[in-house]
Protein backbone atom coordinates (compact mmCIF):
# COMPACT_ATOMS: atom_id res chain seq x y z
CA UNK A 1 0.00 0.00 0.00
CA UNK A 2 1.31 3.44 -0.90
CA UNK A 3 1.09 6.15 1.74
CA UNK A 4 -0.41 9.53 0.80
CA UNK A 5 3.07 11.09 0.83
CA UNK A 6 4.52 8.63 -1.70
CA UNK A 7 4.29 9.05 -5.42
CA UNK A 8 3.12 5.85 -7.16
CA UNK A 9 5.39 6.75 -10.10
CA UNK A 10 8.50 6.82 -7.90
CA UNK A 11 10.38 3.53 -8.38
CA UNK A 12 10.95 1.63 -5.15
CA UNK A 13 13.28 -1.18 -4.17
CA UNK A 14 12.21 -4.74 -5.04
CA UNK A 15 13.50 -6.20 -1.75
CA UNK A 16 10.70 -7.68 0.34
CA UNK A 17 9.22 -5.05 2.64
CA UNK A 18 11.51 -2.26 1.46
CA UNK A 19 9.91 1.04 0.46
CA UNK A 20 13.15 2.95 -0.19
CA UNK A 21 13.66 4.74 -3.50
CA UNK A 22 15.34 2.60 -6.14
CA UNK A 23 18.82 3.60 -7.27
CA UNK A 24 19.90 0.50 -9.21
CA UNK A 25 18.46 -1.76 -11.90
CA UNK A 26 19.44 -5.42 -11.75
CA UNK A 27 18.89 -7.02 -15.14
CA UNK A 28 18.54 -10.79 -15.12
CA UNK A 29 17.11 -13.79 -16.86
CA UNK A 30 16.44 -17.41 -16.01
CA UNK A 31 17.96 -19.42 -18.88
CA UNK A 32 15.52 -22.27 -18.22
CA UNK A 33 12.56 -19.95 -18.88
CA UNK A 34 13.79 -17.03 -20.99
CA UNK A 35 15.55 -16.61 -24.31
CA UNK A 36 19.16 -15.38 -23.92
CA UNK A 37 18.36 -11.79 -24.95
CA UNK A 38 15.35 -11.43 -22.61
CA UNK A 39 15.92 -9.24 -19.54
CA UNK A 40 13.75 -9.11 -16.45
CA UNK A 41 14.49 -6.35 -13.94
CA UNK A 42 14.53 -5.82 -10.22
CA UNK A 43 15.06 -2.42 -8.65
CA UNK A 44 17.33 -1.94 -5.66
CA UNK A 45 18.10 0.76 -3.13
CA UNK A 46 21.69 1.26 -1.96
CA UNK A 47 21.11 -0.98 1.06
CA UNK A 48 19.75 -3.97 -0.88
CA UNK A 49 21.83 -3.82 -4.08
CA UNK A 50 24.44 -6.31 -2.89
CA UNK A 51 21.94 -8.74 -1.35
CA UNK A 52 19.72 -8.86 -4.44
CA UNK A 53 22.77 -9.11 -6.72
CA UNK A 54 24.10 -12.07 -4.73
CA UNK A 55 20.69 -13.77 -4.76
CA UNK A 56 20.54 -13.58 -8.56
CA UNK A 57 24.26 -14.20 -9.01
CA UNK A 58 24.46 -17.53 -7.17
CA UNK A 59 21.70 -18.80 -9.43
CA UNK A 60 23.50 -17.61 -12.55
CA UNK A 61 20.66 -15.21 -13.39
CA UNK A 62 22.33 -11.79 -12.96
CA UNK A 63 23.31 -10.18 -16.27
CA UNK A 64 23.91 -6.51 -15.44
CA UNK A 65 23.69 -3.88 -12.69
CA UNK A 66 23.11 -0.31 -13.87
CA UNK A 67 22.23 2.93 -12.11
CA UNK A 68 18.53 3.66 -12.54
CA UNK A 69 19.32 7.06 -14.03
CA UNK A 70 21.36 5.35 -16.80
CA UNK A 71 19.06 2.36 -17.47
CA UNK A 72 17.72 2.01 -20.99
CA UNK A 73 15.14 -0.67 -21.69
CA UNK A 74 16.47 -3.04 -24.38
CA UNK A 75 14.75 -2.62 -27.73
CA UNK A 76 12.40 -5.36 -28.85
CA UNK A 77 13.74 -7.56 -31.66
Amino acid sequence: MISPTESPSEPICSAKGCRAPAVWVLAWNNPKLHTPERRKTWLACEEHREHLSQFLGVRGFLKDVVELSEWREPEAP
